[in-house]
C-alpha cells in the first residue's frame, strides 16, 4: 500500500511541475516597468525571450511560472522601453566626424581657426576637413571669409561645412583644385563674391563642387566610421537608424559589416538617386535583409533656415532681395516620383522652406492622387503656409521632424521669417493631427545624437539649459506618450519595420532600452539626468553602463 502512495505521490509532484514550467525561453525580465508601446500604450511587469523575439509579455508571477529560462533578469523595478529609433540621422558621417575637426560650438570664427590649426599639427590627410561651425552662434553673426584660411594654409585645401551641411567654407587651395572661379555659376547654389574675390563661401549645390574632390573615403574608414557611430548610439539607447544620405558604396560596406556580424545597428536606408544606386536598387526592387532596409530614395528641395538657403514663398524677412534656393526642377522631379511608385520605392525628401514644402507637397499629389499606403515622407517640414498642412491628410504623408531643430533655431528663426510665418513653422502638434503619425529623429551630427534631448525639445520645447522659461511655441509641443511613439512605434512604421519593431509585443524582435528613470513621470529638470543602464538588439546585450 505504502508502494502506491509513493507512486501516487511522485506522479502529482511530476505533474504539478510539469504544470509549473509549461515552457522554456532564453532570457526572463521580471521586476520591470515595460511601457509595450502597443496600441494601448499598456504597461508590464515581465517579459520572456527566446531566439531574440519576444515570446512572451505580461504580469510577474504568470511569466515566472510559466517559463523556465536560462537566464533570470530582476530589473529592480527599472524602466524598459521599446528600442529607440533615430528616424533621419546621417549615421555614417557622424562617425567620420570623429576624423575630422570638431567645429560644433566654436563662439567665434577666430576659435574656429585655432582649433583648425590645432589639428593640421597632428593630420596626415591631404586635406583639412572639418564641420560644424554656425556663424548664428558667433557675436558678429555674418558668415566668414577664407582670408586667414588662406594665409595659415596656402597650399593645403581645407573645407569646413556648416553645422547643416548647406553651406561650407573652402580656402583658395580647395576652390583652385575644383576649378572655381569668380565667373563660375551653380544652378541652386551660391558661390560668394565680394569686391571681387572669391570669400570661399559655398551655399546648397555650389558645395559640390569641392566634395566631390575630397579623397575617396577608404572602406577601412568607412569601417572605423560605422563601428564608432554604433558604439555611441548604443550608449544612448538606439537600437535603429534612419541614415538620410546613402551612396552606393556605403551600402555594400553596410550590408557586408552587417553579415560578418561586426556591425549589429538596424539601419534603414535612404538611397542617394544616383545613377549607380539607381541602377542597381531600381530594377529590383527593395532591398532587405535581417539588419539592412533599402526602401526609399533621399531628395533635396531646398537648403537650410540658418544659411538663407530654404526655399520661401516670400522674401526673408531679414533679406528682402532673397527668397531661398529651390533645388528641384519640378518636371523632372515628378518623373522620379512616377518611377518611385512603380518600383515600390518610399520617396523622402528634405524640405525646410514653406516654398520647398508646398512645392514637394503638391508634387506627390501629382502622383499618389489620393490616401495610400506608400509612406511618403517630408523630412523636416520644418515651415508651411496654413493651407498646405491639410496635403499631409488628403494625401497619407508623413511629416519626419527632428525636435531640436527647433530649440536650436528659435533665438534667430523670428528674424528670418517675420511674426506671422512663425505661427507655422516647427508646427509638430499640428502636423501629428494630420494622420495621427510622425516620425521623430536628431539629424546628427547636425544636432545632438542624443534621444533624451529629443525627447525633451519635442515635449517641454527648450533648449537644453531649460530656455525659455515659458517653453517656445509649446501650443506645437507634444505629449510624453506621442514623444516616444515617435522615437519608437511611429518611427516604424516611417521606416515599414512597424511588423518587426517599435514596440515590445510577442513576435517583434526584442529590441529595448532599459533607463533609470521613467520619462512619462519624472519631473521635468530630471528628464535630461536620465540614464541608458542597458541597451539590447535581438535579445542579446550591446550596451551595459
Amino acid at each position: 500500500m505504502k508502494t502506491i502512495y509513493l507512486i501516487l505521490f511522485s506522479f502529482s509532484v511530476l505533474i504539478m511541475n510539469s504544470c509549473y514550467y509549461t515552457e522554456t525561453a532564453d532570457i526572463l525580465i521580471h521586476n520591470a516597468k515595460i511601457y509595450s508601446v502597443n496600441e494601448n500604450f499598456d504597461v508590464f511587469e515581465a517579459m520572456a525571450i527566446k531566439d531574440g523575439k519576444i515570446i512572451d509579455i505580461g504580469p510577474n508571477n504568470e511569466l515566472k511560472n510559466r517559463y523556465e529560462s536560462k537566464e533570470i533578469i530582476d530589473a529592480k523595478l527599472k524602466i524598459i522601453y521599446p528600442g529607440l529609433i533615430d528616424a533621419h540621422c546621417h549615421f555614417l558621417w557622424y562617425g567620420n566626424t570623429f576624423n575630422e575637426v570638431d567645429l560644433v560650438g566654436s563662439k567665434s570664427w577666430q576659435e574656429a581657426l585655432e582649433r583648425i590649426q590645432k589639428f593640421a599639427k597632428t593630420n596626415k590627410n591631404e586635406w583639412i576637413v572639418g564641420r560644424g561651425w554656425d556663424q548664428n552662434d558667433w557675436a558678429e553673426k555674418e558668415f566668414p571669409n577664407n582670408s586667414e584660411l588662406n594665409r595659415r594654409f596656402p597650399n593645403t585645401p581645407v573645407f569646413l561645412t556648416r553645422i547643416d551641411f548647406h553651406a561650407a567654407m573652402a580656402n583658395n587651395k580647395a576652390l583652385e583644385i575644383a576649378g572655381i572661379k569668380n565667373e563660375t555659376i551653380v544652378e541652386g547654389g551660391v558661390i560668394a563674391l565680394e569686391d571681387g574675390y572669391l570669400t570661399g563661401l559655398l551655399i546648397d549645390k555650389a558645395i559640390t563642387l569641392v566634395s566631390e574632390k575630397l579623397p575617396k573615403m577608404s572602406t577601412e574608414a568607412m569601417a572605423f566610421a560605422l563601428k564608432k557611430a554604433q558604439e555611441m548610439c548604443f550608449e544612448k539607447g538606439l537600437t535603429s537608424v534612419a541614415d538620410a544620405y546613402l551612396e552606393n558604396d556605403m551600402v555594400h560596406v553596410i550590408d557586408s559589416m552587417q553579415q560578418s556580424g561586426e556591425l549589429t545597428m538596424n539601419i534603414y536606408g535612404m538611397l542617394v538617386p544616383s545613377e549607380e544606386n539607381r541602377n542597381e536598387f531600381l530594377e529590383n526592387g527593395p532591398y532587405v535583409t535581417k539588419k539592412l532596409n533599402i526602401h526609399a530614395f533621399k531628395f533635396f528641395a531646398d537648403g537650410a533656415l540658418g544659411s538663407r538657403g530654404a526655399k520661401l514663398i516670400e522674401p526673408y524677412h531679414d533679406d528682402a532681395l532673397n527668397s531661398g534656393l529651390s533645388t528641384l526642377d519640378t518636371a523632372e522631379f515628378l518623373a522620379d516620383l512616377k518611377l518611385m511608385f512603380e518600383k515600390g520605392y518610399q520617396v523622402n525628401t528634405h524640405c525646410i522652406g514653406d516654398g520647398a514644402n508646398r512645392q514637394v507637397l503638391d508634387a506627390y499629389a501629382e502622383v499618389l492622387k489620393g490616401t495610400n499606403d506608400k509612406r511618403w515622407r517630408i523630412e523636416h517640414a520644418q515651415i508651411l503656409t496654413p493651407s498646405d498642412f491639410e496635403k499631409f491628410r488628403k494625401f497619407t504623408i508623413i511629416p519626419s521632424v527632428q525636435p531640436t531643430h527647433a530649440t536650436s533655431d528659435m533665438p534667430w528663426a523670428q528674424e528670418r521669417l517675420g511674426k506671422e510665418r512663425m505661427k507655422n513653422s516647427y508646427a509638430y502638434k499640428k502636423l501629428l493631427s494630420m494622420n495621427g503619425i510622425i516620425a521623430l529623429g536628431t539629424d546628427f551630427p547636425i544636432e545632438d545624437i542624443d534621444p533624451l534631448k529629443t525627447f525633451y525639445a519635442a515635449t517641454i520645447r527648450k533648449n537644453v539649459v531649460g530656455k525659455p522659461n515659458s517653453g517656445f511655441q509649446t501650443e506645437n509641443a507634444l505629449s510624453r506618450e506621442e514623444a516616444i511613439r515617435g522615437m519608437t512605434i511611429w518611427a516604424a512604421v516611417a521606416n515599414f519595420e512597424d511588423t518587426l519593431r517599435g514596440s515590445l509585443e510577442k513576435g517583434k524582435v526584442a529590441d529595448f532600452v532599459i533607463l533609470d528613470k521613467d520619462l512619462m513621470e519624472i519631473e521635468e529638470s530630471k528628464i535630461l539626468q536620465t540614464k541608458v543602464i542597458a541597451t539590447y538588439i535581438d535579445g542579446n546585450v550591446v550596451f551595459s553602463r
